[in-house]
């Protein structure tokens, strides 16, 4: 065992038992590489990354790999989603000296950290066009043997320049409709009409975009951009919900599809992919309606609460890609999830099996195409996507839909008891903070407008375990991430914004009070530890968090937003919510600090524009006066949330209840009067409200109409 068997991440745990003498990120490590004068070979990866399961089978469990790098270099392995600091600095660098980035990153730097050689997988020996890793060694061996010197000063220079590009925008007037206008442009244009989502292939879900397009269409309600835009949106869920990338059977949605049809997925799901989606359903839900965004919702969010939830509170992060074969042998990618029509046919019935070729476009030799699988490690295998629409078949086979959908129900039961005696893919089980908390805001949300209590529960559940595990009182620290017990890395920006967020969400379903002074707490210290008081920006570390080269400010709404893109939503709510000047004036500073960045790239912050689009429409206070026990007034309440604006108030007034955080406002609230008729709402903008309001669906309308 190497150094990294003390480690709580479960990725370096992974390799605690390679021949190579990694080292954990660190002092140890760094003062090894200075000492001996060698260079450094960072390999930064996650536990559920396919490509970084091959490279170390191939390489680093390889006794000859493993002589190499232990003479000549001092090897260092970092769980990218433990220190995004160091992922996001060293990834910045190879993506500007290769022109791409990924996963498992392959990075050579000097004893000062400084970068000057980087690429991501490499096969041991060459091959498909790729240089060997093994030949990169000795290259770069022999480079730091007889060059080391101009490495080192090539290694200052590109530090140098990337502080440089990486300093961020120069603040300018904030332009962000004209920046809004573009990047739905940009959007449209790149939207496959065919298939959904957007470019060819690989197709990444972008739940950024869609929660940007949907904001937009919003915003242009009765505009022919508007309806494209919501077009967008439909087609491509609809496209997803259809797909391979989604588990038909179990819930839950796969990392990306490696085609444009959504049909063969990269089979890693992702504790942020499921959050996020299920928030884009959710408003999907809101701004459209129907069963079907509905229905992946709760299908989400029960898998996240059966496979993903532990028992004493948090959700882990992810199940890996490749799991073992149920005939044994080596784990491969989607063993778990593929079938076999000899399998199914063991399985089900001789009708079950006809619906399912029908349904899931099975077939006998397989239906994963050559060009999809281009090692051919899935042929003769089936991946279970929607084919055709259930209604079709139905029709042709005489049923009502209501019998089709048992008859679907009854098969996929099935087939999920069969697949759970087969081995489950590896779980990475550390609790990340920012990742939960974006669980919470879903779980929030849907427990509300969908009317599912247990959801709230869960996520209530959630956040008190979340501030009991991985928030320091004593000192105010907040930490990262929690596996057996809490770890030593402390909270990044995304974390803190996620988790005010989440808190904020919180206020919104359940009315404590507590969760707002709770989230103004942490915006607080997300102010002091982040904020660039020069640009109004924020840092993704705080000063003094890592010895990396080069500071990085996050601007790219990417797998996960940005921490300035959720930062942006909570000071716009936070100004909605609390009677201070100090927020509308952070929220414009941010805007102008990210001024440049929207105007050079409008589509690399959707997230950001989404919270500018808000920003433009009318504060807006909405104020539900009922009994909490009455139905009435909780379908009141769900039509008030479901407007897609962050500029709102929303207040729930009943006896006994009370905002502090309004200060003089709140009397203004609770004086509010109450109708014996039943619960009633009101629509208020500068302290001028509405007539009383009974029907949810005026309300909602009311709503639309005043923004």
């Amino acid at each position: 065992m190497n150094r990294l068997a003390a480690a709580k991440s479960p990725y370096l745990r992974q390799h605690a038992a390679n021949p190579v003498d990694w080292y954990p990120w660190g002092s140890e490590a760094f003062a090894k590489a200075k000492a001996e004068g060698k260079p450094i070979f960072l390999s930064i990866g996650y536990a559920t990354c396919h490509w970084c399961h091959v490279m170390a089978h191939e390489s680093f469990e390889d006794e000859k790999v493993a002589e190499r790098l232990n003479r000549v270099f001092v090897p260092i392995k970092v769980d990218r989603e433990e220190r995004p600091d160091v992922d996001q600095a060293y990834m910045a660098f190879v993506q500007a000296a290769t022109g791409r980035g990924g996963w498992p990153m392959s990075v050579w730097l000097t004893p000062d950290l400084k970068p000057f050689y980087g690429g991501t997988y490499f096969p041991k020996s060459d091959r498909w066009g790729l240089l060997g890793f093994l030949s990169v060694l000795d290259q770069i061996a022999e480079l730091w043997s007889r060059h080391r010197e101009d490495l080192v000063l090539r290694g200052e220079e590109i530090a140098g320049r990337l502080r440089e590009a990486l300093a961020g925008s120069r603040p300018g007037p904030p332009e962000g409709g004209r920046a809004a206008d573009r990047a739905f442009e940009e959007f449209s244009r790149a939207f496959d009409p065919e298939w959904g989502g957007f470019g060819p292939k690989p197709k990444f879900p972008r739940p950024a975009a869609l929660h940007f397009l949907l904001r937009y269409a919003a915003t242009n309600r009765g505009r022919p951009q508007g309806e494209r835009a919501l077009s967008i949106v439909r087609q491509t869920l609809e496209a997803m919900t259809r797909g391979g990338i989604r588990d038909q059977i179990g819930g839950g949605f796969h990392r990306y599809s490696v085609d444009r049809f959504w049909r063969v997925p990269h089979f890693e799901k992702m504790l942020y992919d499921q959050a996020q989606l299920a928030s884009v359903y959710l408003e999907s839900f809101c701004c459209n309606g129907g069963a079907r965004s509905e229905s992946i919702v709760r299908e989400i969010l029960d898998y996240l609460l059966r496979d993903l939830a532990f028992a004493d509170g948090g959700f882990a992060s992810a199940e890996d890609a490749d799991s073992l074969s149920p005939e044994g042998g080596p784990a491969r990618e989607g063993a778990f999830y593929l079938w076999t029509y000899r399998e199914l046919a063991e399985v089900l019935e001789p009708e079950e099996l006809a619906l399912v070729v029908e349904l899931w476009g099975v077939r006998p030799e397989g239906n994963i195409p050559a060009d999809a699988d281009p090692h051919q490690e899935l042929a003769g295998s089936n991946i279970l996507f929607e084919s055709e629409p259930i209604e079709e078949i139905a029709s042709r086979r005489g049923l009502s839909p209501g019998e089709a959908e048992r008859l679907r129900s009854a098969v996929a039961g099935k087939l999920v008891r069969a697949r759970s005696r087969r081995p489950r893919p590896a779980k990475d089980d550390k609790v990340v903070l920012g990742w939960n908390a974006l669980a919470v805001s879903a779980l929030a949300r849907a427990g509300l407008l969908l009317g599912e209590e247990r959801y709230r529960e869960a996520a209530e559940r959630t956040m008190g375990f979340l501030l009991s595990a991985l928030f320091e009182p004593a000192t105010g620290k907040l930490f990262r991430l929690y596996r057996e017990g809490r770890g030593e890395v402390e909270a990044f920006a995304g974390d803190y914004a996620m988790l005010v967020a989440a808190l904020l969400d919180l206020f919104e379903v359940t009315q404590e009070a507590g969760w707002v002074e709770k989230a103004l707490f942490f915006q607080d210290r997300m102010e002091a530890l982040f904020r660039d008081p020069e640009s109004g920006a924020y840092w993704t570390s705080g000063e003094k968090a890592s010895p990396v080269p080069f500071r990085m400010r996050e601007e790219y709404d990417g797998a996960e937003p940005a921490a300035i893109s959720i930062a942006a939503a909570n000071l716009l709510r936070l100004a909605a919510l609390l009677p201070e000047e100090r927020w509308p004036g952070r929220l414009e500073a941010l805007f102008r600090a990210e001024a440049d960045r929207l105007a050079d790239g409008p589509t690399a912050l959707p997230q950001l524009l989404a919270a500018y689009l808000d920003s433009t429409r009318p504060r807006t206070s909405v104020a539900v006066v009922g009994a909490r026990d009455d139905p009435r007034t909780r379908s009141l309440f769900a039509s008030a949330m479901s407007g897609l604006s962050y500029r709102k108030l929303l207040l729930w007034i009943e006896p006994g209840k009370r905002f502090p955080f309004l200060g003089e406002q709140e009397a203004f609230y609770l004086s509010l009067p109450a109708r014996e008729e039943g619960p009633v709402a009101y629509l208020c903008q500068s302290f001028a409200c509405s007539e009383p309001i009974s029907d949810p669906e005026t309300l909602r309308e009311r709503l639309r109409a005043a923004s």
